[in-house]
């Protein structure tokens, strides 16, 4: 949606730079995952001024914890936050008084969604879990911890190949 210019704001809308002070997450992040899929203001002004509510808010901090406790991508954060969001659906017209035969449809299709979300998290957690093995195979300890973190070994011979020939 977008707004003329001087149009009063709604008082429950955050412009983005307020969001990023809330979220500690930056302007330029902010519209980065914009371009990217994973988070859409609520409006637009003409003046290409970004609006945001609590709920997207909200959304700021999932991907947050996504990324910080779970590493996962952008890439993996737009999959589930698709699921997510096609299982609100699901729910909204389960509970919009759809007919017997279309709610076990519905079910079954949230059902299916997450379990293909659920698959996804688990397959992160397993390398999540390996992860210090991996690098103690490799005679490194890892790095400190964090959503980039990778053996040292592993990084050092990303910056210099012949680093295992050292």
């Amino acid at each position: 949606m977008t707004t003329a210019p001087g149009t009063i704001l709604d008082p429950q809308l955050l412009r983005i730079g307020e969001v990023a002070k809330r979220t500690g997450v930056t302007t330029r992040t902010l519209r980065y995952w914009e371009e990217q899929g994973v988070l859409r203001p609520v409006e637009h002004r003409s003046s290409g001024e970004r609006l945001y509510s609590d709920a997207e808010v909200d959304r700021i901090t999932h991907i947050r914890e996504l990324q910080d406790l779970l590493g996962f991508t952008l890439a993996e954060i737009r999959v589930a936050l698709d699921t997510e969001d096609a299982i609100d659906k699901l729910r909204s017209a389960y509970r919009s008084g759809a007919s017997p035969t279309r709610r076990r449809a519905l079910l079954g299709d949230a059902i299916a969604a997450n379990e293909q979300l659920l698959e996804r998290v688990d397959d992160r957690l397993e390398r999540v879990r390996a992860f210090p093995a991996e690098c103690r195979r490799e005679g490194r300890p890892p790095a400190p911890p964090g959503p980039r973190a990778r053996c040292r070994a592993r990084r050092s011979r990303q910056l210099h190949p012949d680093a295992a020939l050292i």
